[in-house]
Order: structure tokens, then sequence, then C-alpha cells
């Protein structure tokens, strides 16, 4: 069973930034490990759908940014270290949310990016952006 940790969310100030990590480990139910499955960052705010903020194919050659984010964010990751990385500057108000990891299990070309294709999710971890 996969099992993911988020790590990395606080409280920031208007303009600062965080990066965001998530430890994976296990397998999938089909035997695939982090290393050969695509992965996404999600966030969902309050009384909010839960969106996808950005997402990469499994060796993370090809990625994906949300309009809002483009520019601000960046995602990556260590296939031997089995963890993904999100890297936030600039950060706004707006960006406050509760931050997902998720694994797809895929090892596609290019980034997945619907929320219904992740069958494996972290507990999440808190992003809070005073102004």
């Amino acid at each position: 069973q996969v099992h993911l940790v988020e790590s990395g969310g606080r409280l920031v100030q208007a303009g600062g930034s965080l990066r965001l990590s998530c430890a994976a480990s296990g397998r999938t139910a089909s035997g695939r490990a982090f290393s050969v499955s695509a992965m996404g960052w999600f966030r969902q705010a309050p009384g909010k759908e839960r969106e996808l903020v950005a997402a990469m194919n499994w060796n993370g050659l090809n990625t994906y940014h949300a309009d809002s984010v483009k520019g601000r964010f960046t995602i990556s990751r260590d296939n031997v270290k089995n963890t993904m990385y999100l890297q936030m500057n600039s950060l706004k108000p707006e960006d406050t949310a509760v931050y997902y990891c998720a694994m797809d299990g895929s090892q596609g070309i290019t980034p997945v990016q619907a929320v219904v294709e992740y069958d494996y999710w972290g507990q999440g971890t808190q992003v809070t952006v005073s102004s």
C-alpha cells in the first residue's frame, strides 16, 4: 500500500516562500513505486473544491502548473529519495489552503490533471498566507 506524507506547511507572510515535501513509500495495487508513477499537488481552501496546483509525469520531465500559480510555484521530484516537492514563491493570501500530494501510478508521458485519476492521497499540510 502507498503511504504519502506531506510536510512543510506553515504560516507565512504574503510575498514569502515555502517548500512543501511529499515523502512516498510502498507500492500501488498493481505494484508500481513512486519512481515510476505520475504525481500531483492539489489544494483545498475552506468552502471550495479541491483543485490541481501542479502535476508531473513519472520522471519529472513533463510538468503542468495551474495558471494561478504559474511562474510562482515549481513542482519537482527526487526519485532516489522517493520525494516530491513544491517550491512556492511570492505567496499570496489566496494561496491559503490545505495542500495534498497524490499519486496516480501511471508511467505516461504527460502529467495527469484529473483529480479522479489519482488513487493515493496524503493527509495534507496547512499553508496559511497572511496579508
